[in-house]
């Protein structure tokens, strides 16, 4: 996966606009997906177990005669809900910690960066699933232990642009006016380095997508019932060596498109703040 992404961050508008396209679309569908799933997702019918593609079911059935399209675009809510909180939480935490780290400087920052390479020490998925262990199934503990995993790339980038800015006239300005250093950094400091926070870390959410998909292979996370695209392929297996591919197959696909999509688009933006920037 990262070599192709690697691949695929070589400059191309072609492949930038089919990308912000394949992302906007798998954005829409989380949003719509009760609408859109056309059975219900975990209505059974061992009738149609492992039933091909047909009218009844367009992209066939799984071993428990499930609808593959309704599990897939369900799947795309629940597997997109993560990845987004994640993202959030960590950008939101990451920059309060990195700007504090920047503008403060000598022990706060030494203190901060400390703690920052301390989390950088654990594995994200490793993080995740010993909180799982410790607070059981659901979102939330995967969502924080992630969240925590993310922030220190986050963080180290908010102190350097923040080292980076707090040299510039214009926060010299407001300082001989009188405004305190939380004024500054809140009202002018964030919102100039927002742009590349924000563009940075929209990459971190399709490895967020990665790692929870991965999760919810493992059973770990979400609910059993609940349709997530990690679930499918679990389910998918044993579907899978009975010649039956599509319900293992196509939640495969959709984790690999709308990660190289999401990230795609994500080093666009981050290429474009940076040139702007430069």
């Amino acid at each position: 996966m990262t070599a192709v992404l690697g691949v695929l961050r070589t400059p191309r508008p072609g492949l930038y606009l089919a990308c912000l396209a394949f992302a906007a679309l798998t954005v829409v569908v989380a949003v719509a997906a009760p609408w859109l799933a056309p059975h219900d997702p975990n209505a059974t019918d061992l009738g149609a177990a492992l039933a091909g593609p047909g009218p009844g079911h367009l992209l066939g059935a799984d071993t428990a005669g499930r609808d593959t399209l309704s599990r897939l675009i369900a799947g795309t809510s629940t597997s997109l809900l993560g990845p987004l909180a994640v993202v959030v939480f960590s950008t939101v935490a990451g920059v309060l910690v990195g700007v504090a780290a920047g503008w403060l400087g000598g022990w706060p920052d030494s203190l901060l960066s400390r703690a920052a390479e301390l989390l950088l020490a654990f594995p994200a998925l490793l993080v995740a699933i010993m909180f799982v262990a410790l607070y059981g199934e659901g979102v939330a503990a995967p969502v924080i232990a992630l969240s925590l995993a993310y922030l220190p790339y986050v963080s180290r980038l908010a102190r350097n642009l923040t080292l980076s800015e707090r040299q510039r006239p214009y926060l010299a300005a407001y300082r001989v006016q009188g405004f305190s250093g939380l004024t500054i950094c809140l009202r002018h400091l964030i919102p100039n380095i927002a742009p590349v926070v924000l563009a940075q870390s929209s990459v971190n959410f399709g490895y967020a997508l990665l790692d929870l998909s991965a999760l919810s292979y493992l059973g770990l996370g979400m609910p059993p019932l609940t349709p997530t695209w990690g679930s499918m392929i679990n389910d998918g297996q044993s579907a899978l060596l009975q010649g039956e591919p599509l319900s293992a197959i196509l939640p495969c696909a959709a984790i690999v498109l709308t990660v190289v999509a999401f990230n795609v688009v994500a080093e666009h933006w981050a290429d474009r703040v940076s040139r702007r920037r430069a």
